[in-house]
């Protein structure tokens, strides 16, 4: 009495996962038959014990005759003629409507390894959706809404602070008090991050002549005592990250979020392997899950890569709040690089 009494429009491969689908949960559901396009395949057996109990013309009279909870079309939609009829008889009659996609995920003769499976509409139409970001739309929205509202209210708490490490820049050495450099956002997307200047203006020139003495792995840069650095300033605001404090402008513009993984320079994605290019996926953060680790100076390239990917496929809001007040201890206690 309880069960879901099911009848199925269709007869080939796709009616017969159907059955096999359902069939798996038989304390549940209940199979009355098939319909099919055809008068000749009728009292053909489709599946296990399920046959062809009539055509889809005789809809309504199997329906009328028969308690019927639910009705999946499990074949085409484009092969039955006039189904829009069809639909709107079963939809009037109070019984429910499950459309099968013309493909499933079996089609792809793969298992997803990262992406989450669901359904969605795009303007109406039903799509089936593989994503290897979170799929709590909810949550994504309160991370954009925080991200506009927090960088606002910083840029404006903070603009003392900020006008302060300005004029010590421009003590210390010449050239502007930020910099700006390209970097590769969400899916690609370039743009310019800003940071105060902790270099000699001339940095990016220099940087040729220290490529040899390169300590990272992978296609990133890094040297310890970097001769580059601007002397006290320079070594102060990297310590304590402060460096970072004008990407809240890029934040505000919608191009980097608070919390995600660091926007790489293009000639670094250049040089990314077809899996590191997952770390893309999501909006660049200011501080990611990698930079409140205790020994973040010591981490390799691909440690990097792995912590990236770790945050991306295990993101809830309570992580980005875990990394958010974390980042505010490291830049306290001056455990930056």
């Amino acid at each position: 009495y309880n069960k879901c009494n099911i009848i199925i429009i269709g007869c080939k491969e796709r009616a017969a996962g159907a059955i096999s689908l359902i069939n798996s949960m038989q304390d549940q559901y209940s199979i009355i038959g098939c319909l099919d396009t055809n008068k000749d395949r009728i009292g053909k057996r489709v599946k296990d014990e399920v046959k062809v109990i009539g055509i889809v013309d005789e809809i309504q009279s199997i329906m009328l005759n028969n308690v019927v909870d639910e009705v999946v079309f499990a074949m085409p939609m484009y092969q039955i003629d006039n189904v829009e009829a069809y639909v709107q008889l079963i939809e009037l009659m109070g019984i429910k409507v499950r459309i099968f996609p013309d493909w499933h995920i079996h089609s792809l003769f793969y298992e997803p390894r990262v992406a989450q499976i669901y359904f969605d509409e795009l303007n109406g139409i039903p799509s089936m959706v593989l994503s290897s970001t979170s799929t709590r739309q909810r949550d994504l929205l309160i991370k954009l809404f925080a991200d506009y509202l927090v960088s606002g209210l910083m840029l404006l708490l903070l603009s003392p602070i900020l006008l302060i490490i300005s004029l010590m820049i421009k003590i210390s050495s010449r050239g502007p008090v930020l910099f700006k450099q390209e970097r590769v956002g969400l899916n690609g997307r370039k743009f310019n991050v800003y940071k105060f200047r902790t270099m000699v203006k001339d940095a990016e020139e220099e940087l040729v002549k220290l490529k040899n003495l390169n300590e990272a792995d992978g296609p990133v840069f890094k040297i310890k005592n970097d001769p580059r650095i601007i002397p006290f300033i320079g070594k102060f605001l990297r310590k304590t990250s402060l460096d970072e404090l004008p990407q809240l402008i890029n934040v505000f513009k919608g191009e980097m979020s608070l919390i995600g993984p660091r926007p790489p320079l293009c000639s670094e994605v250049e040089r990314y392997t077809i899996w590191q290019r997952r770390r893309l996926s999501m909006k660049p953060g200011i501080t990611c899950l990698w930079q409140i680790q205790p020994n973040r100076n010591d981490l390799t390239f691909y440690q990097w890569m792995d912590l990236d990917l770790e945050y991306i496929d295990t993101w809830s809001l309570k992580l980005d709040l875990k990394i958010f007040f974390k980042t505010i201890l490291v830049m306290l206690t001056g455990h930056g690089q």
